[in-house]
């Protein structure tokens, strides 16, 4: 290993084979390529690959390490044939972006590929990295295809043609991702769009809906409005329905059925056969609706909904056939269902 030269030289110089004769030197502007010992087919060229200004780019001291080459004479190589080299092939580093990189490659150094950590170790070490005076140069897919046109060496070539071989793979899978990512973003504008006809189907339909209104009345001959008001109390039970009614016929039974599973269901009436043996028949086939004998008559009928009860000016089984009226109560169930002992 040569000793660094302060004056003309960045980095140690590599390693190099020495059966390589001076005749097989290029010449011209061509980039003068010493052959590296190690074998480049494990190193993990991708991980060299960066993001700078939005652009996949690599920078000057990883492929002078790739081709075996000081960054100096790479860099010198370039310029003499700059014409070659637009703005969109290569470009200089700001101060940030080189700290930045500079960071990048500190923090990186742990997990680096051995391949790669070895061609460092013989090229740019860490250390060397952070003596950088002069910010490195980026060079872009199209300006590394560029630098086949300088070099010199078929070794050169050959990692010239691996490097655009990975960038064009990177490129394909950035691309395959961002058809992907696209397709994600399509089905959830898609399921957004979805959601809120959904939503707004919903509202419709609540605001088209009938409200359970805590006071209702029925003129006469409105049976199915009363039929239906009484129904969606049923169904809106979460817990328990219970019926006070001294009046009661299958018709009842078939009311009650329209309630949520789960929900438990009493009917407290006087006693007749005819009810019973319907009761009995239904018990044997749908959820169990129980059955309270009433010990004395009572004017009044009530629904119990959960927690709450309603006043019925008519027997269920009747409602909507003369004018009559649903309250819904204050007091408690526990205070009706006591009194009726």
């Amino acid at each position: 290993m040569a000793k660094k030269n302060k004056k003309t030289e960045e980095y140690p110089e590599p390693v190099t084979n020495s059966s390589q004769s001076e005749a097989a030197k290029p010449s011209g502007d061509q980039l003068p390529v010493e052959i590296v010992r190690y074998d480049l087919k494990n190193a993990d060229i991708e991980s060299l690959i960066r993001t700078i200004r939005g652009q996949k780019v690599m920078v000057d001291f990883d492929l002078g390490m790739l081709y075996g080459v000081k960054t100096k004479a790479l860099n010198q190589s370039v310029k003499r044939n700059i014409k070659r080299f637009p703005d969109d092939f290569m470009f200089q580093l700001t101060e940030d972006e080189w700290n930045t990189l500079r960071s990048q490659i500190v923090t990186a150094k742990a997990t680096e590929n051995k391949a790669i950590a070895l061609l460092r170790s013989q090229f740019v070490t860490t250390k060397d990295i952070s003596k950088i005076r002069t910010l490195p140069y980026a060079f872009t897919r199209n300006g590394i295809g560029m630098l086949s046109s300088v070099l010199g060496s078929d070794t050169a070539v050959e990692m010239n043609i691996r490097i655009m071989r990975v960038f064009t793979t990177a490129h394909q899978i950035m691309e395959n991702n961002t058809i992907l990512f696209q397709k994600v973003l399509n089905l959830e504008q898609h399921q957004f769009e979805t959601d809120e006809k959904i939503d707004h189907i919903l509202t419709k339909m609540d605001e088209q809906s009938p409200k359970l209104l805590p006071e209702q009345i029925f003129q006469t001959g409105c049976v199915w409005d009363a039929w239906a008001y009484v129904s969606e109390l049923v169904r809106s039970a979460k817990s328990r329905i219970v019926l006070i009614d001294n009046f009661v016929d299958d018709r009842v039974l078939s009311l009650l059925d329209k309630r949520a599973n789960g929900v438990s269901a009493t009917i407290h009436s006087r006693y007749y056969e005819q009810f019973q043996t319907d009761l009995k028949k239904h018990n044997e086939q749908y959820p169990a609706i129980n059955f309270v004998q009433l010990p004395h008559k009572n004017h009044d009928r009530f629904l119990i909904i959960d927690d709450e009860v309603y006043l019925l000016g008519a027997s269920v089984k009747d409602m909507g056939a003369g004018l009559c009226a649903v309250t819904k109560l204050q007091t408690s169930p526990e205070t009706i269902l006591g009194l009726l002992k």
